[in-house]
Parts: C-alpha cells; structure tokens; sequence
C-alpha cells in the first residue's frame, strides 16, 4: 500500500552544495558468491543527516549491500568507509532493522530481551547485560511504544508490533548509521505514516538511514538521495531527478509507467492486450497490523 504524506526531505539552504560530513562512502564496491555476481563496482555515498533509499528489483544485490555495510561479508572489491573509517571497525555505530520474514519468530525470547540484543556489539555476546544496557534498551522500547510487552514472547506479537520491536533492538546501540531492510512491507497507510514519522525524527536527531524498499512513494517523499540498483548501481540522486521511467525501466528490467502525485512518484506496470494498451496498478498486499 502506498503512503501519501507530505514532502519533509530538508531542501538545501540558499541552494549552495551539501557539505556535510559523510556517515557512509562506499567505492567501487564488488561481491562475488561462488563466482556468482551479486554487486558490480558500486559507488556511492551518504552525508550524516540524511536518509537515502535503495531500490531494485529481487535479485539486485540490495541485501547483499547491506551485509557488506554491516560487515558480515568481505567484498570482492572495493571499500566502505562509515564515518571515514573502514566500516569493520565501526561495527558499533551500525544498527540494523530486518525484514519480519528474515527472523525465527517461534524462538522462545522476550520483546525485552530481543531489545538488549542490539547492544551486542558494544559488550560482546557472552558478557551479562549492565544496568546501562537495560536502560537504553527499555527507552528504545518505550519510545516504540512496546515497553508494556517486555515480558512477552516476541512470537504473540502482530507483525506491526513485530517491527517496531526490530526497530527498537536497532536504536538501543543509539547508531550513527541506520539500515532499514523493506520496513513497509505489508503495513498499512497509518502505520507507513507513524514508521516515517519516527524516521524523520531520528534523522532530525542526527542519525543516517539507509532504506531498502520497493516503495517508491516512500523515497520520493522521505529521502534526499535515492540509489536504483540492478547488481550496478544504474542512478543515483535526487528522487526528482532520478526516479524516471528511463531509470525505472533500467533498474527493474520492465516497461513501467511513471506518475508523480503531490511530489510522490507511483509506477504501474504496461500491459499490452489485444484490445490495445492499458496500466494496470500491481496487487496490493494485504496489510499488516497497525505500527503506532
């Protein structure tokens, strides 16, 4: 379901250049699986303060992207520098939210303790949780909205509770760098709205947020920079300038009908019939429980 809000990207001042610091520079990065090519020298960069979209087709090496970010690949070729150091070292300013279909939700832990996973990287796996750790990860639930479920087990909750829970996990460590992998996967309009609220007020905050999404309304409403990515990295910029149906047509690899509504970008697939030509809208799916 798509999410009609208003524009709230920060517009440049006095239209100079954006000379912000960069929180992630990737260059000419390349990832190989078995000789298999996932990623094709890819570069590009986003500055502190910013929120930048990623999208493609399945099979465009976006989740491959993300791993690199995090680490938990090694590239083929290239780098990737998190606040100008390589991003191996910076592990513990990288949070990460998941897609729902990408966690075991019939393991038996609590919302409370998938919370103080996301401080993981700051005191190691084995070493027992500190005072300070339950309260960073009580205010990440608090300011989701789910501290009241702490003690319930994350497999009873609705899939709108389920990613507000993996969002909290992602801000307990308080990252510098934010990955969101598909966040509005089957929620529905309010829900869109409150997750976007949320975005914007940690980019406000000071953190960076890569987005992940088929969503193309959602990066033209919220981010600054979006990156279109088919294994190479075919544009990137501002959505305005970037989210063409040239560029769409490019990155997933069908002929797409591009609209823009109230500075929001849709495209709906061409369909050829014997009747002549028409644009159909994809299926929409059925939508989750509400995110607030």
């Amino acid at each position: 379901m798509a999410v009609q809000r208003e524009n709230t990207r920060p517009s440049p001042v006095n239209n100079e250049p954006d000379v912000r610091p960069l929180a992630l520079d990737i260059r000419d990065l390349t990832v190989r699986y078995n000789n298999v090519l996932a990623l094709e020298q890819v570069t590009f960069s986003a500055a502190q303060q910013e929120i930048v979209g990623i999208i493609g087709p399945n099979g465009s090496g976006k989740s491959s992207l993300m791993k690199c970010i995090m680490g938990l690949i090694k590239p083929w070729q290239g780098e990737i520098l998190v606040l100008g150091q390589p991003n191996t070292e910076q592990r513990k300013l990288i949070g990460y939210m998941p897609q729902i279909e990408d966690v075991e939700w019939d393991f038996p832990v609590t919302v409370g303790d998938v919370a103080l996973m996301g401080r993981y990287a700051r005191r190691g796996l084995f070493r027992r949780p500190t005072r300070e750790d339950r309260e960073a990860s009580d205010a990440a639930l608090q300011r989701l909205g789910m501290y009241e479920f702490r003690q319930r087990l994350i497999g009873e909750l609705s899939g709108g509770q389920r990613r507000r829970v993996l969002l909290a996990r992602a801000l307990t460590n308080n990252p510098a760098l934010l990955l969101m992998d598909e966040p509005m996967a089957g929620l529905d309009a309010r829900a869109q709205h409150r997750l976007l609220d949320i975005m914007d007020e940690l980019r406000d905050e000071g953190t960076t947020i890569i987005l992940s999404t088929h969503d193309l309304s959602c990066v033209s409403t919220c981010a600054a920079k979006v990156a279109c990515l088919n294994q190479k990295l075919i544009a990137f910029g501002d959505p305005a300038e970037v989210l063409t149906e040239k560029v769409l047509n490019q990155t997933f690899g069908t002929h797409l009908l591009l609209v823009h509504l109230d500075g929001q970008a849709y495209a709906y697939q061409h369909h050829t019939h014997s009747s002549g030509a028409a644009i159909e809208p994809p299926e929409a799916e059925p939508a989750e429980q509400q995110f607030p």
